[in-house]
C-alpha cells in the first residue's frame, strides 16, 4: 500500500497508479545500468532523506543484461516530455510533439473540434454543418502577442494531409531501402556525414560569437567597477548596467555550454542504417498509419508556409526519420511527350477560364445582392421627426 493506505481499494489491490508507471519508465536500469546514491542526508543526525539531483547520480553502465535498447529508452523519454491532453474528441493526436515550424522552429499546436455552420457565397448560414476541424498551426503565431520580438506566419496544415503524406513517405522509403540496400546505406551515410559537418560548422561559428561577446562583457564589467570607484559613474546607474551585463553574460555562458555538448554529441553520433533496415523489415503492412508506426519511424516533421491560393496552393513538408534523418530518394526524370504537354496546357487553360467565369459570376451576384438591399432600404417607411405645437409640446 505504501503511502496510499487511506484510499487503498481492496478490490483492485494490484492496480498500478500512473505515477508509479511513469517512475518505472524513467529508470535507466532498463538499459542494463546500475544507479547509486539516489538519496542522501545532510547529516548523520538528520533522519530525512533528500533526492539527489540527476547530474550528481553515479551510474555504472552495462552491469547487467539490458531489457530494452538505448534507442527505445531515449524515445520513451522524448515522448514523455510532450504533454498529450485528452479532450472532448478523445485521445490526443499522435503527431503532437513531432510537428515543428520550418521558419521559427517552434512547435505546432493541434486545433480540433466543431467548425460551426457552413455559409453561402454571400456569407449567410445555409443550414449545413462544416466538417470537424483537425489541423496544426505555428504556436509562435498563436502566442505572438505575448513575449516574442517578432511574429510568425500560420503554417496551417490539416492533419489528414500530414497523415497522407507521412504514410506515402514511409512506404516509399521502405520500398527503396528493401530493394536497394547497398545504395540506400551508402546514400544515408554520405548524407549524414555532410549534414553533421554542416551542423558542426554552424554551431562552432555561433560558439565563437558567444565567446567573443562574453570576453567583451567581462571587459565592460571591469571598466564599470573602475568608473564607479573613480566617481565617474553613479551607484544607481552602476547597479543597473551591472545587472544587465551579468544577465547577458550568464545567458551566453549557458549557450556556450549547450553548444559544446551538441558538438560532443555530433562527434560521437554514428548513422545506423542497419537499425533502420531492421525496423523496415519489422513491418509488413503499410496500409494504415498507426501511432506505433509514427513513433518508431518519425523523428520530426517540418512544415513550411503555404504558397498560392485555391487549386494552385502548394506547401512543402519535410519528414525526418529516426536513425537516418531526411532521405532523398532518387527518381527517374519524367520526359513528357508533345501530346502530354498539349493536354496539360489545355487543362491549365480550362482551369483558368473556369476561375475567371466564377470570379465574374460572384461579382455579378454580389452587385445584385447589394442593389436588392438598397431597394429594400428605400422602400422602408421613414419616420418623421416630432413637431412642436403652440404650447411647446411635441406630437408625432
Amino acid at each position: 500500500m505504501g503511502k496510499h493506505q487511506s484510499n487503498f481499494n481492496p478490490a483492485e489491490r494490484y492496480t498500478w497508479r500512473g505515477g508509479t508507471v511513469a517512475d518505472i519508465l524513467s529508470k535507466p536500469e532498463y538499459m542494463g545500468h546500475t544507479v547509486n546514491f539516489r538519496t542522501y542526508k545532510e547529516s548523520y543526525k538528520d533522519k530525512r532523506s533528500r533526492t539527489t539531483p540527476k547530474e550528481d547520480l553515479v551510474i555504472f553502465e552495462n552491469t547487467q543484461e539490458a531489457i530494452i535498447d538505448k534507442e527505445t529508452w531515449e524515445r520513451v523519454q522524448s515522448l514523455r516530455k510532450t504533454i498529450r491532453r485528452t479532450d472532448t474528441i478523445g485521445a490526443a493526436n499522435p503527431l503532437t510533439g513531432l510537428m515543428f515550424c520550418a521558419d521559427c522552429g517552434a512547435k505546432m499546436y493541434n486545433h480540433r473540434g466543431g467548425a460551426g455552420l457552413a455559409r453561402d457565397w454571400a456569407g449567410r448560414p445555409n443550414g449545413r454543418k462544416r466538417p470537424e476541424r483537425d489541423e496544426y498551426n505555428c504556436s509562435r503565431y498563436d502566442l505572438g502577442n505575448q513575449h516574442y520580438d517578432r511574429y510568425c506566419m500560420t503554417h496551417l496544415i490539416r492533419t489528414a494531409v500530414v497523415n497522407e503524406l507521412l504514410l506515402e513517405a514511409i512506404k516509399e522509403v521502405c520500398d527503396y531501402a528493401l530493394n536497394n540496400e547497398a545504395a540506400f546505406m551508402e546514400q544515408v551515410c554520405s548524407a549524414s556525414s555532410e549534414r553533421q559537418a554542416k551542423a558542426a560548422k554552424a554551431i562552432r561559428q555561433r560558439k565563437q560569437r558567444s565567446e567573443k561577446r562574453a570576453d567583451e562583457l567581462s571587459r565592460l564589467i571591469r571598466k564599470l567597477y573602475e568608473d564607479n570607484v573613480n566617481g565617474r559613474l553613479s551607484d544607481k546607474l552602476f547597479e543597473q548596467m551591472l545587472h544587465d551585463f551579468e544577465a547577458e553574460l550568464e545567458s551566453l555562458t549557458e549557450s556556450v555550454t549547450q553548444d559544446e555538448q551538441e558538438l560532443d554529441r555530433i562527434s560521437r553520433e554514428t548513422v545506423n542504417a542497419e537499425k533502420f533496415l531492421a525496423l523496415v523489415k519489422k513491418y509488413t503492412d503499410f496500409s494504415e498509419l498507426t501511432p506505433a508506426m509514427i513513433n518508431e519511424f518519425v523523428e520530426k516533421i517540418l512544415v513550411h508556409q503555404a504558397e498560392g491560393k485555391g487549386a494552385s496552393r502548394t506547401q512543402e513538408v519535410e519528414i525526418f526519420f529516426n536513425f537516418v534523418g531526411k532521405v532523398e530518394i532518387p527518381h527517374e526524370e519524367i520526359v513528357l511527350t508533345e501530346e502530354e504537354k498539349a493536354a496539360l496546357a489545355e487543362q491549365e487553360r480550362r482551369r483558368a477560364k473556369k476561375a475567371e467565369y466564377n470570379r465574374r459570376y460572384m461579382e455579378k451576384k454580389r452587385r445584385e445582392w447589394r442593389e436588392q438591399r438598397e431597394r429594400e432600404q428605400e422602400q422602408k417607411p421613414h419616420k418623421l421627426p416630432p413637431v412642436a405645437d403652440e404650447k411647446g409640446e411635441k406630437s408625432a
